[in-house]
């Protein structure tokens, strides 16, 4: 795929179409989309309670699905770009007393209301496909936390040859419906000259992909 191609398909996805896709999939997103999502969410979770720091901005929340699995000590804020997905998400908290969820924020990730270096970490499992332009939601999850702090997505990264390659591509119009990209490149999300330090597989059959960025 060209540059200008996937360009195009980052467009194609608008925020008007962000919160219209969720607004459809909330009542049955844990359901239809909890399992499958499992194992990287579970990942992504405990790398970021592994990390030094309390303060904890985890972007495009959904329906919370994580939110009992962080440590008890930490201050996690949820931001969501979908009005009827935090109203799941704030059912949880109350429901599962999650004393350590201090908000649950409607907030646009590309354009957040926080003040520069307001996060010890910053955490985005499966949205860097399904915001309009991904590296302007890297240079906010960046702005937002402090130096020395961690930045981590998980997502499905397209392949770049073979057999997957072929299935992302076909199955790339399908998919946008639901506001996915399986043609979403990594490349699609850091900027140019950027290496991750670390970058790794979710088991079990690498679906997923966890990666961490240290904030220079």
């Amino acid at each position: 795929m060209t540059e200008p191609e996937r360009g195009h398909n980052r467009a194609a996805l608008d925020a008007a179409s962000v919160r219209e896709a969720y607004r459809r999939w909330a009542g049955v997103y844990d359901v239809v989309f909890g399992g499958v999502s499992a194992f990287g969410r579970k990942r992504a979770v405990a790398a970021v309670n592994a990390l030094p720091g309390r303060r904890v901005l985890e972007v495009g929340v959904g329906t919370g699905l994580a939110l009992p699995q962080y440590r008890r000590d930490l201050e996690v804020v949820g931001i969501d770009l979908s009005r009827d997905m935090l109203l799941k998400a704030r059912d949880k908290v109350s429901e599962q007393r999650l004393s350590h969820v201090h908000g649950l924020l409607e907030m646009d990730a590309e354009n957040m209301a926080f003040a520069p270096a307001s996060f010890d970490t910053a955490v985005a499992m499966f949205t860097a496909s399904v915001v309009p332009d991904a590296h302007k939601l890297f240079a906010e999850m960046s702005r937002v936390v402090r130096p020395g702090g961690h930045m981590l997505f998980v997502n499905h990264f397209a392949a770049e040859r073979g057999w997957r390659w072929w299935i992302e591509r076909t199955m790339a119009p399908a998919a946008r419906v639901l506001g996915w990209h399986p043609d979403f490149m990594l490349s699609d999300l850091l900027p140019e000259g950027c290496e991750p330090d670390k970058a790794e597989a979710c088991p079990p059959i690498g679906l997923f992909t966890l990666v961490q960025v240290r904030r220079g």
